[in-house]
């Protein structure tokens, strides 16, 4: 019983610090444009193509 003492804060604590990390990624923008990583893989660029002879 003594044990639950223990892990119920370290299980609180490392929640919160989960969810804060959550809410500063969602502050911080990095789920804003979900679709345009996926689209930039298809592009081809000019300066990635092989320089041909």
């Amino acid at each position: 019983m003594t044990l639950f003492l223990v892990l119920v804060p370290i299980s609180i604590l490392m929640g919160s610090i989960g969810l804060g990390a959550f809410l500063w990624s969602m502050k911080d923008g990095q789920y804003e444009d979900l679709d345009g990583a996926a689209v930039r893989v298809l592009l081809d660029d000019a300066e990635d193509s092989p320089i041909e002879p």
